[in-house]
C-alpha cells in the first residue's frame, strides 16, 4: 500500500499515520519530497482500514497494492484449483458441462432429459427445486420433492446433481441430495448465506451477480472461502447493461480476467447470459475459446413445454449437436471434452 500525503501536512499527523500502520502489525516506509510524503507499507495491507486512513489530515491518496480479496487470489494460491467429484473434475484439462431444465418440472420429465444429456456426453445434471423468480406468482419449484426427483435421476444415470439453495434454513437439505450447491445471481451478496455454504464440505457454484464487478464477484467468493469451505466454483450468466438485443450481456472477458488475478475455476452459463436459445451455441464455443472451465446449459426434452426459461433452453436434440461441435474449439485451445 501506498500512502500520498501533502509535503506541508505537520509532523505529528506523519507520525498519527505512521502508527496506525505499525499498530496493525504492518511496517512503514517513508520518503519525503519536495511537495509530496510518501509512505510505504509493508506487510498483509488488508489489515488496514482504507477509509479511516484517508480520513486522516494531509493524506491525499491511499494505493492499494494487493487485492482486497486474499484466499481467491494468485498471491495466495499460484496454481489452478481443481475440484474433483467422483469422476469430475472442474479446472483441469476436461471441460465440464452441467445441463438440464431451468427448474425440475416432474419425474418424468427430469429423468428424460438426464438420459438425454448423459448420452450427449454432459457429467453433471442442473435443475432447479427452488427457484427465485421476479414475480411472486410464477412457478418457485417443487422444493423437496424435486430434490428427490433429482437423486432418482442420479440413480438411474450417474450424472452429479447441481442445484440452487436460497435460504439458509435449507443448506442442509439441499446439500443432503445434490453434489454441487448454485448460489444464484440475485443471491451473490446475500451474505448470511454464502457463509452458511462456506461451512459445507461440498463444492459451491457461485454465480456472477448481474450488476457485481469483478472484486465483488470475487469478494463474494472470498465469504465462501473464508469459512473453510475452498471447493469454489466461479460461473459468469451475464450482467445487465443497456443493451435490450438479449436478456444480458454475457461478459467474456472476466474468463481471462479471472485466470489471471484468481486459481479459482470458472464456468460461463450462456442460457442465462444471452436469453436466446439460437445464440446458445455460439456463445458456448465462445465460452471455451476465451477459457472457460465448463459450461452450463439449459436443456429440456421439449423447450416449448417449459414452466419457466423456454426461450433460452434447447432440445436434447440441439444439445446432442452442440457437444459434437464443442469438441473441436475444446481441442483446439488445448482440452478436452
Amino acid at each position: 500500500m501506498i500512502i500520498v500525503m501533502d509535503g506541508k501536512t505537520p509532523e505529528e499527523k506523519i507520525k498519527h499515520v505512521i502508527k496506525r500502520v505499525e499498530d496493525e502489525g504492518l511496517k512503514a516506509h517513508l520518503s519525503r519530497g519536495t511537495e509530496k510524503i510518501i509512505i510505504g507499507v509493508i506487510g498483509d495491507e488488508r489489515k488496514i482500514k482504507i477509509d479511516q486512513i484517508k480520513a486522516i489530515e494531509g493524506v491525499e491518496q491511499v494505493m492499494p497494492i494487493l487485492k482486497p480479496y486474499k484466499l481467491a487470489s494468485r498471491e495466495f494460491k499460484k496454481e489452478d484449483t481443481i475440484i474433483e467429484i467422483d469422476d469430475v473434475t472442474i479446472g483441469g484439462k476436461e471441460i465440464a458441462v452441467m445441463a438440464g431444465p431451468c427448474a425440475v418440472e416432474d419425474e418424468e420429465r427430469i429423468l428424460e432429459t438426464a438420459k438425454a444429456v448423459k448420452k450427449a456426453g454432459a457429467k453433471i445434471l442442473r435443475g432447479g427445486a427452488y427457484k427465485p423468480r421476479t414475480g411472486p406468482y410464477a412457478f418457485h419449484g417443487l422444493g423437496e420433492e424435486g430434490l428427490r426427483y433429482l437423486a432418482r435421476a442420479r440413480e438411474q444415470t450417474g450424472l452429479l446433481i447441481v442445484t440452487e439453495v436460497m435460504d439458509t434454513r435449507t443448506v442442509g437439505l439441499v446439500a443432503k441430495y445434490a453434489d454441487i450447491l448454485q448460489i444464484g445471481t440475485r443471491n451473490m451478496q446475500n451474505y448470511p448465506l454464502l457463509r452458511e455454504v462456506g461451512k459445507i464440505d461440498k463444492p459451491v457454484l457461485l454465480k456472477r451477480g448481474m450488476w457485481a464487478t469483478l472484486d465483488e464477484f470475487l469478494l463474494a467468493a472470498e465469504y465462501i472461502l473464508s469459512e473453510g469451505n475452498r471447493k469454489v466454483i466461479l460461473c459468469e450468466r451475464g450482467i445487465r447493461t443497456f443493451s435490450n438485443f438479449t436478456r444480458n450481456t454475457l461478459d467474456l472477458n472476466i474468463i481471462p480476467a479471472i485466470k489471471k488475478v484468481s486459481h479459482l475455476p470458472i464456468i460461463v452459463d450462456p442460457s442465462h447470459g444471452t436469453g436466446r436459445k439460437d445464440l446458445v451455441p455460439a456463445m458456448s464455443k465462445a465460452s471455451i475459446a476465451a477459457g472457460a472451465d465448463g459450461l452450463i446449459l439449459e436443456v429440456h426434452k421439449n423447450p416449448e413445454l417449459a414452466v419457466s426459461d423456454a426461450d433460452q433452453t434447447i432440445s436434447t436434440e440441439e444439445f446432442a449437436k452442440l457437444m459434437k461441435e464443442l469438441k473441436p474449439v475444446a481441442e483446439a485451445v488445448g482440452r478436452t471434452l
